[in-house]
């Protein structure tokens, strides 16, 4: 078996899209889907955050799903992007023996807040039992498509949750464990979530700025993605159209502190160099990063100081698009791979908004004017608490 990695089909719902198509031209576009909380039942309105545009009774019915059936939004939203992944691959329910992995942290915790809310009865008692934790979502997702999955997996490594599940799901096809995965995460917004970063007082109260000297912290999104993954091999076996290749992945942690990055973005130092490593290039082979660039002050200087420690004086083109999507938490490192998807298959660089001023402590200066781009090798970073970092690198396909 070839053991490289292919991408063939890609799904994604975000606040600037329920597909791909729409996702793409908001990108061009310049237009956020951040703004004021609508479907969130908060009082924290002050908040502004990147909500899907759908609630979940409009989900329900794009699905054709009974809105008499408990669903949280997390696997609503899940459903939607595999759906759109499936399609594009070219897998109906013939295929078996494939492997579900999704990342997530919040799981079903939208229903469960909602239940308690109302107060417990015994019926909701086994509805919040059936669909609170991560693995319960993943589950949902997979029994929506019949018997095509024949198991889940469900990391839970906070941001980096999904493009974890993406490098797990690299690492069985190479290992012969599975023939195809359908790996990504979801994430919908509850208010455990949104109080929890309120408290640790991350939460900017306009559009959030990454990498600009006044960014004052996260505008927190919610939404999905998802990529079919599988061999080569198999791939050009079955005549399935390769989108990208997975040139090279790399964890790493460094255990700083429980929430914030090391100030010299050690972990994000670490774990892009291993990816570098595994795809055997040199730092000018990169051509884009969708860096993690959350619009937090201890984020986005950890990361710049990582970036050109590595990169040195020759740092590539990079932007974050979390002002477009909002920081979708445990989802966020499998949309931006769909977004860096995007960006390879159109040539072009996805901007950075809201920056204004460099970062005086030595920032990296972002991309901030749409423009076309010859692009063969980028990275995607998706970073987590307590130092849990991954970088992804993604190469245009060449036979």
């Amino acid at each position: 078996m070839s053991e490289r990695i292919v991408i063939t089909g890609a799904g994604i719902v975000s606040a600037i899209g329920n597909n791909k198509r729409q996702c793409l031209e908001n990108l061009r576009n310049g237009f956020s889907g951040i703004g004021e909380v609508r479907y969130l039942p908060t009082v924290h309105h002050e908040f502004p955050v990147g909500e899907v545009k759908l609630s979940n009774a409009q989900i329900l019915d794009l699905l054709g799903i009974d809105h008499n059936q408990v669903y949280s939004r997390t696997t609503l939203m899940g459903i939607m992007a595999v759906k759109e992944a499936l399609a594009q691959a070219g897998i109906d329910n013939n295929h078996n023996h494939m492997t579900l992995i999704s990342g997530t942290t919040v799981g079903g915790m939208d229903v469960s807040e909602q239940l308690f809310s109302q107060g417990m009865s015994q019926e909701d008692c086994t509805n919040c039992i059936a669909t609170h934790t991560c693995g319960a979502s993943t589950c949902a997702i997979a029994n929506h498509f019949g018997g095509i999955f024949n198991s889940t997996i469900t990391p839970s490594t906070a941001c980096s949750s999904a493009l974890n599940a993406i490098m797990l799901g690299s690492d069985l096809i190479k290992a012969g464990m599975s023939q195809m995965v359908v790996a990504g995460g979801s994430e919908c917004l509850t208010l455990f979530h949104l109080n929890g970063f309120k408290s640790l007082m991350i939460l900017d109260t306009q559009r959030c700025k990454p990498f600009d000297e006044h960014r004052q912290g996260l505008n927190l999104g919610e939404g999905a993605a998802f990529v079919v993954l599988e061999s080569e091999e198999h791939a050009m076996n079955r005549k399935a159209h390769i989108i990208a290749h997975i040139a090279g992945y790399g964890n790493a942690c460094d255990a700083f502190h429980q929430t914030a990055s090391s100030p010299d973005g050690e972990g994000a130092f670490l774990a892009m160099s291993k990816a570098l490593n595994e795809a055997h290039m040199k730092p000018q082979d990169i051509e884009y990063i969708n860096a993690h660039g959350t619009g937090t002050p201890n984020n986005d200087l950890s990361e710049s100081a990582a970036i050109r420690r590595l990169f040195d004086n020759n740092v590539p083109p990079v932007s974050s698009t979390k002002s477009f999507t909002g920081h979708t938490t445990s989802a966020s490192g499998s949309i931006e791979t769909v977004i860096s998807l995007l960006a390879l298959q159109e040539q072009f660089l996805p901007i950075n908004l809201g920056w204004s001023t460099p970062i005086q402590d030595g920032g990296i200066i972002p991309v901030t004017e749409p423009r076309k781009a010859s692009l063969n090798n980028v990275m995607c970073n998706s970073f987590g608490f307590g130092g849990n970092d991954s970088s992804l690198i993604l190469s245009k396909h060449t036979k």
